[in-house]
């Protein structure tokens, strides 16, 4: 079943089983408000397009951190009739940027993902520069997927920790204020045009996500840019 479904057919057990929530707590959100009441046929309740859309918004901002209440002001800014497709629009624009989400990794499986053995300085380094973040149980990390073959290619650099976390300390303090500005840019001069654009809310899903990669393609062109003047800046100077 497809979230443009028209009609209310599912259980709450396979409404359940969609969402991957168990039964009770898809009743407990019910019960909160979250989601609409089902279609009723006699005794039996029954859930359609709507229910999904919402309730998987719900899983995704958890996901971000919210907490219950904070999810129930979300939801509560969200129209009673608003369409399954633009309750999809709110959860395409909470979607995490970063490719894949972390996986707990044993130190073991870490060196047979990363093709070899991994000193106590090679994890250091891997830590250093996000690859890999230490858990509470020895010897088992969370690791980011996508960023590992980076992590792999500054080992065989011979790169080193200090300068990896100089690195690191200035991608973050400076990401996150390039983070914070495009974000209200999008808020303030984007998104308002996109709501009253009159496009179908398919093409405006769509223009949200392709505005991920441009992003991210025209900051790594901006930071290209900046290193070559850097250097030229370098060569005049001396």
């Amino acid at each position: 079943m497809t979230i443009t479904d028209p009609v209310e057919t599912l259980s709450v057990e396979q409404l359940a089983s969609r969402v991957g929530m168990t039964v009770r707590t898809v009743r407990f959100y019910a019960g909160r408000g979250l989601i609409p009441p089902p279609r009723r046929e006699g005794r039996n309740g029954y859930y359609g397009p709507d229910h999904i859309a919402r309730l998987e918004l719900v899983r995704e901002l958890q996901g971000h951190g919210f907490t219950l209440s904070a999810i129930e002001g979300y939801l509560e800014r969200i129209p009673a009739d608003a369409s399954p497709e633009d309750v999809a629009v709110h959860r395409t624009l909470l979607a995490p940027w970063a490719p894949g989400l972390p996986e707990t990794i044993t130190r073991a499986e870490l060196e047979t993902r990363a093709g070899r053995p991994l000193a106590d300085d090679d994890i250091e380094l891997l830590v250093a520069i996000g690859v890999v973040e230490p858990t509470p149980t020895e010897d088992v990390f969370q690791l980011a997927p996508a960023h590992l073959a980076v992590g792999i290619a500054f080992l065989e650099l011979g790169f080193p920790v200090d300068a990896a976390l100089a690195a690191r300390r200035i991608f973050t303090e400076h990401g996150q204020a390039i983070a914070n500005e495009l974000t209200e840019v999008f808020r303030t001069q984007v998104w308002p045009l996109l709501k009253d654009s009159g496009r179908p809310t398919e093409a405006i899903t769509s223009m949200i996500e392709r505005f991920k990669p441009l992003t991210v393609q025209a900051l790594v062109t901006a930071y290209e840019e900046a290193v070559d003047e850097a250097k030229r800046d370098v060569i005049r100077r001396r």
